[in-house]
């Protein structure tokens, strides 16, 4: 495990098996789209459970599902993103200077899926997913406004996730499963170190300028679980109830910093109780001394979800469904990232306030089987954000509500083999952003005075996002 790090921003929660998306399309990090099946129907599909993707709606629905099938998909992400900066500040309530971030966000990525069912007997199937649950990947360029909160992130993750359904009678069925998860952020922050230098040592360092980086690399694994029950009514209605847990997970490994674009020197005379001797020192050589190379670790807890939903037949040819989904994001407080003391010289934590709220995600919609080979859905799903205020919404997350319409189609090719496409476009509410470091470069709290790692200033801009999603997933039952 490796871990280069900063006074960063949301070192959290990944982007993909293979994906890397704009921002994540679901609330919070959350990947909003494991099923192109349930993508169709703005996944509102959670007590259909027609093939395998059921594992990660609900476990239970696996024991609906004949014989071995196996569903393998991916869906493209095609982001649009805009900032506009409003007058970003410095620690010293200097304007930062630089631009909108020109395309920060990338122009397409993918996320693949893969699932398993096998029916052993009346009463038990087994079955297995690989999703993308986390993600998200900007990069902002290293001279835009709000450079000091963030230069780039690149958050990836999946999930394994072996299933199991129990079959009580022709009503009532159980699911349960476990899941491993790995992990993996990237991001990178520029240093405010000339800011910080003349904090310290004042007119001294009239002459200096320029930014250092931080890199940050970490991974982890981390396990979970999920359960869910489903209840028949009837042929035609069924109810489903899932839950699946937080997975607690711990990035550790060291930080670096570099500082080879600052310039200038700083000249100190002799100055009593000043610990440095008098003499010219390079900017680059004192912001290195006060931020050495350290061990790090972040303690991480994605946040647990527990959805109901319906499904309901209505006659051959329609069919409707809902589901309401709780996130538990009020976990996510504060991101604490831990340094060691390195010959002496302790750097505070970095700390990340989100202040986020639980979440709520409503979805609704319909299947409509045309013929024997063709069977359309749609949908549309409305979608909380866990961000309170404008000065909870950081760079690497400039989340809002967004509101999803889904369009779908299954095609049957054979009795054995189908494929699924899905179409959604997710309208992202326009935010503000307001953020504010509680820290300084100098390395203490301008409020409290404690130690801390950070570049201080505030982001202070607006955000208008779109993204669509394209969904192609191949289905065959053995």
């Amino acid at each position: 495990m490796k871990l280069k790090h900063l006074s960063l921003s949301v070192m959290v929660m990944g982007a993909t098996f293979g994906l890397m998306s704009t921002q994540a399309v679901a609330s919070g990090y959350q990947f909003g789209s494991q099923s192109v099946s349930g993508q169709g129907t703005a996944h509102a599909n959670g007590a259909e459970a027609n093939d395998p993707s059921t594992i990660f709606a609900n476990p239970a629905g696996l024991s609906r599902l004949d014989g071995t099938q196996i569903s393998g998909g991916a869906t493209l992400v095609v982001p649009h993103s805009e900032y506009t900066d409003n007058g970003s500040t410095n620690i010293l309530g200097q304007p930062t200077g630089g631009g909108n971030g020109g395309s920060f966000a990338p122009k397409a990525v993918a996320a693949p899926n893969f699932y398993l069912s096998h029916k052993v007997n009346d009463k038990i199937n087994v079955g297995v997913g690989v999703f993308v649950p986390y993600g998200a990947k900007l990069d902002y360029g290293f001279d835009w406004a709000g450079r000091y909160a963030l230069k780039s992130v690149n958050l990836q993750s999946f999930n394994i996730n072996p299933s199991m359904s129990f079959k009580l009678d022709d009503r009532h069925s159980f699911g349960f499963g476990i899941s491993a998860q790995y992990m993996d952020a990237k991001l990178q922050q520029m240093a405010d170190a000339a800011s910080g230098l003349k904090q310290t040592f004042g007119p001294l360092a009239a002459g200096v300028r320029g930014d250092g980086l931080a890199d940050v690399q970490g991974d982890d694994w981390g396990f979970g679980w999920n359960i869910g029950y489903m209840f028949q009514l009837d042929e035609n209605t069924r109810f489903g109830l899932a839950y699946r847990s937080s997975i607690k997970q711990s990035l550790s490994g060291t930080s670096t910093w570099t500082f080879n674009n600052v310039q200038g020197n700083v000249v100190i005379p002799p100055i009593p109780g000043l610990p440095l001797p008098p003499g010219t020192y390079r900017g680059s050589v004192l912001a290195k001394a006060k931020h050495p190379n350290a061990s790090a670790k972040v303690d991480v807890t994605t946040p647990e979800t527990a959805s109901a939903n319906f499904f309901h037949q209505l006659n051959p040819k329609w069919a409707l469904m809902g589901d309401v989904t709780w996130v538990a994001n009020s976990q996510m407080k504060n991101i604490a990232i831990q340094q060691s003391t390195v010959n002496g010289t302790a750097q505070g934590d970095m700390v990340i306030h989100q202040n986020w709220r639980d979440t709520w995600r409503v979805s609704l919609g319909a299947n409509y089987q045309y013929n024997d080979t063709w069977l359309f859905r749609g949908g549309v799903a409305w979608e909380q954000s866990p961000l309170q205020s404008d000065s909870d919404r950081h760079p690497a997350l400039p989340d809002s509500d967004r509101l999803w319409l889904s369009l779908g189609a299954n095609y049957k090719i054979n009795k054995q083999s189908s494929v699924d496409v899905a179409y959604s476009f997710i309208n992202f509410t326009n935010a503000n952003v307001n953020y504010t470091d509680g820290c300084s470069p100098t390395g203490k709290s301008p409020t409290t005075g404690a130690a801390c790692t950070g570049n201080g200033g505030t982001v202070k801009g607006s955000y208008k996002t779109y993204l669509q999603l394209i969904g192609l997933q191949y289905n065959y039952r053995f």
